[in-house]
Parts: C-alpha cells; sequence; structure tokens
C-alpha cells in the first residue's frame, strides 16, 4: 500500500493508524467501523495534485472508451477513477479493477419539478435561474445497473492489492449483481448470500448470469451479514475477502457519486442530497465526501442531506427521531440502540417493504449515518410503499425508469417539501440508485392494479400515474378506437 493511506476507528478518541492492507474491517475492540484516511498532503505531493477540479472535467472529455483494463486510459474514461487523487489509496493503474462504472451524469428534470411543487432555483446574486430545482443522479446507468459499481470498484481493486482469493457479500439484490460481475471481471470467485425469497428476480437474475456462487439462507439480510462477517473476520484463514459497506473501501469508491453531482454543478454544491436509506452506506460515503471536499478547500460549504426510510424499514427513523440518538461526537448511545435492536427481536419486527433493496434491519452503516447526519444538518423521514410506488411511476413518467427504493428520495423530497423543511426555491438532488429493470415485477404491479384513495405520507392520489395493458380485439378499427 502506498504511505499515505491508513484506515482508523470512526472514534475520535482512538487515533490511532491502522495499516491500509487490513482486511478485517472493525476496529481492534471488534465492533467499531472504520474510515480510510489520507496524509492528503503528501498524497497530492506525490501525485502532482493542485486540487483544481478542472482536471477531472478535462478526464472525462478526453476518456477513452474502454470496457475493461487497467490503463490510465480506462481510468480517464470511468467516472470513480477519473476523481483518483480524491481516493488515493490505489498503488498504479495496474491495481484497479474497473468495468467502465461511473458514466452517469446528474438530470435535470423540469417537468417533475414543475409537478411536485419546486421553483426555479434562485442564484447567488439573488436573480432566478431558469433552471427549476429539482435534479435526479441517476445511477441506474451503471453496468450492474445499481450506485453499487462506484463502491465495488473500489472494493476490487483493495482486494486486488492485498491478494484475496475469495470474495462474499450478503445482499438483498444489487450487491449481489454488483460483486458477480466485478468478481468476473476480476478473475476472482464470487459468493453471494441473500435471504430466501427476499430477492428481486432482476438481481437474482445478474448474479447466477454473472456467475457468483449463490446460497440463499435460510433468514432474511441481516442473518446473510452475520454469517458474511462469521466468514471474513472470524476465520481469517479462509481468507474471505468482505464486500459488504462495512468494508470502508466500498465507501470510498461511493464517495463519487458526489463528486460527478458537484463536477456537474461547476463544483457549486447543492442545497440539499436526498438519498434512500438501506444500509446507510450511501449517506455515510456522501458526509465523508464532503467533509474532505471542504477541508481541502474545494468546495466553500456543505449541503444538507435527507435520508429516506421505507416505513417497513425504518430503523434510522426511529432511532434518530423518535429515540432522539445523535453522533454526539463520536459518543453516540450505543445501549439505546442495542435495547432497540432487542425490542425489535423480541416482538418479531423484520423489515419488510415493495423496496426490497433499503429493506435492512439493522443498517450495519448507522453510526456513521448518524456522522453524516451531524455533519450535513440532516434530517430522517419513512414514505410508505403506496407513496414509493406513485413516486417510482411518476419518476418513470417524466423519463427516468427507476426501482422501488430509487424513488423513496423523491417521494422524500416531496414531502420535506410540504413540511417546509426543503423551501420550493432551493436546488435538490435527489439520488435514484436503480435501473428500473431490477425489479419489472413490482413495476407490472403498479400499472396492472388499479387502486383508490390517497398516500399517506404526501397529498398524492393512489393509482395517479398507473398504465394499465389495455385488452383490444384482432381488430384494426378496434386498436385504432383504442388509440384515440
Amino acid at each position: 500500500m502506498n504511505p499515505w493511506t491508513h484506515l482508523r476507528s470512526i472514534d475520535p478518541a482512538d487515533s490511532g493508524l491502522l495499516p491500509a492492507d487490513r482486511t478485517s474491517f472493525l476496529a481492534d475492540d471488534g465492533h467499531t467501523l472504520l474510515d480510510v484516511v489520507y496524509d492528503w498532503e503528501r498524497a497530492h505531493r506525490e501525485l502532482g495534485f493542485g486540487r483544481d477540479p478542472a482536471l477531472f472535467a478535462k478526464r472525462l472529455a478526453l476518456g477513452a472508451a474502454c470496457a475493461t483494463g487497467s490503463s490510465e486510459a480506462m481510468l480517464d474514461a470511468s467516472g470513480v477513477w477519473r476523481f483518483r487523487e480524491l481516493l488515493p489509496f490505489v498503488r498504479a493503474p495496474h491495481d484497479t479493477v474497473s468495468v467502465g462504472e461511473g458514466k452517469t451524469l446528474l438530470q435535470r428534470n423540469d417537468a417533475l419539478a414543475r409537478l411536485l411543487g419546486f421553483e426555479p432555483w434562485r442564484m447567488p446574486d439573488g436573480s432566478r435561474s431558469d433552471r427549476p430545482g429539482l435534479f435526479l443522479q441517476y445511477e441506474g446507468l451503471n453496468p450492474s445497473g445499481s450506485f453499487k459499481d462506484n463502491g465495488m470498484t473500489a472494493a476490487f481493486s483493495h482486494a486486488r492489492m492485498v491478494g484475496a482469493k475469495k470474495v462474499v457479500c450478503a445482499s438483498t439484490g444489487n450487491t449481489s449483481a454488483s460483486l458477480a460481475l466485478y468478481a468476473s471481471a476480476a478473475g476472482v470467485p464470487g459468493f453471494v448470500l441473500v435471504g430466501s425469497g427476499k430477492i428481486a428476480m432482476g438481481k437474482l437474475a445478474q448474479a447466477l448470469d454473472y456467475g457468483a456462487r449463490t446460497l440463499q439462507v435460510d433468514g432474511d439480510f441481516d442473518a446473510c451479514l452475520a454469517r458474511v462477517r462469521e466468514l471474513s473476520t472470524d476465520r481469517p484463514e479462509l481468507g474471505v475477502y468482505l464486500m459488504n459497506s462495512i468494508n470502508p473501501f466500498r465507501l470510498e469508491g461511493q464517495k463519487t457519486i458526489m463528486f460527478r453531482v458537484l463536477d456537474a454543478l461547476g463544483w457549486q454544491p447543492p442545497d440539499w442530497v436526498v438519498v434512500p436509506g438501506g444500509n446507510l452506506g450511501n449517506c455515510s460515503a456522501f458526509a465523508k465526501a464532503f467533509l474532505e471536499l471542504h477541508e481541502l478547500g474545494m468546495i466553500d460549504r456543505i449541503p444538507r442531506l435527507a435520508v429516506i426510510n421505507a416505513s417497513g424499514a425504518r430503523t434510522l427513523d426511529r432511532i434518530y427521531n423518535e429515540l432522539g440518538i445523535r453522533w454526539n461526537h463520536g459518543r453516540c448511545d450505543n445501549a439505546s440502540i442495542r435495547t432497540e435492536y432487542s425490542r425489535m427481536d423480541a416482538a418479531g419486527e423484520r423489515a419488510a417493504t415493495v423496496a426490497t433493496a433499503i429493506q435492512i434491519n439493522r443498517p450495519v452503516n448507522l453510526p456513521k449515518a448518524l456522522r453524516a447526519l451531524d455533519v450535513m444538518d440532516g434530517v430522517v423521514r419513512s414514505v410508505d410503499d403506496h407513496c414509493i410506488m406513485e413516486h417510482k411511476a411518476l419518476v418513470g413518467r417524466h423519463g427516468f425508469g427507476c426501482e422501488p427504493a430509487s424513488a423513496a428520495s423523491v417521494a422524500g423530497a416531496r414531502r420535506l417539501l410540504e413540511e417546509g423543511i426543503i423551501r420550493p426555491d432551493e436546488r435538490v438532488v435527489c439520488i435514484l440508485t436503480g435501473h428500473a429493470l431490477k425489479d419489472p415485477d413490482a413495476t407490472v404491479r403498479y400499472h396492472a392494479i388499479h387502486r383508490h384513495g390517497r398516500a399517506g405520507d404526501v397529498s398524492i392520489p393512489l393509482g395517479c400515474s398507473s398504465n394499465r395493458p389495455v385488452p383490444v380485439a384482432d381488430d384494426v378499427e378496434a386498436i385504432l378506437r383504442e388509440m384515440g
């Protein structure tokens, strides 16, 4: 590993540095999460980086269209590695495992912004731009169809550097698809643990097709994650490398989602970033990205954060809003969190939502998420499945098909707008985490089944965007009548 990269406990009281080639991703106490940390001055001096973000846009324009490989041109073509000076743990191009991930762009959606109630964005001089305030960062354009590829390219690169022989993850679907893709590209055996009946078929199909050994465990995601942690941490002699977002190198790659947002906005931060909350890796990575950029002098302020749970998997919402637990300078009330988990177990509470990508009871990055909410002056909300599916259909109707979990961000933004937390003239970026084809069954069910009533979380009718298939006779005139 290079001399400016280390691991460090997220506990501010523990400032000791750990070697970056470590593959146990917990501190020596066995339970505290780790960050990847850098000696930025040394790294940027050695890399010759003057902290001018124009370099990244230049690479975007000049990057070669390479599918795989380890050349400088391939790195420039990747939407992760073109920002390599901001995640400088990789020693050389040949250490990277890339399949051309991160070629996603921030998309303005004027029609959806107007429908939800956003006004044109106010310029710094007080004048109004003609750009509505809602932007969609569509991560479904990644090779495996979700944001996970941003993190997998980084984690697989670290795995290559430490000589990992096998890789494993627990998954609700997207992680398994991404791991399987990168394991195939890296030539490393990949193993996926999924809860029996707890995965969307589109995602399971990807894991199977890419060649990962898929094990359906008689349990939910939390049970699968417990087993893979045992394999990777408690049995080091097996040489199994963990690919879930407890791995801090995963989160290094996911920082680049925010780098691309900033790149598209001329390195002027938005007012809000709204993201679905499942295992809470994205929000954790985003806050780390903004905090580092602010410390490096590359941005002058940090945006606010909204994390949106599904109502059927609202652990963070309960812990943050009902129990009032905060980061508290690293001294969060872990005893109360453990008590809440015990209560959930005793009551038999299990995550259940149509948004299977965020169907997680015990988010592994909860402490980092609490830190993120502190750093970014964040809020947490939950939206129910009806609300998620209505907004999924609205997103699709306005040109961006996404999986259900993605739509939680748009539904959450609308709820916060109606609550007056987000102002209609603020610039808001919603993260769409996965492609519509990740869960086509959910889409077909929504459009094929007629519903009445209103969604409970926002003022929107149920089924307002449903587009039911229409049976028609095998007759031209009958077809023309339906065509209007």
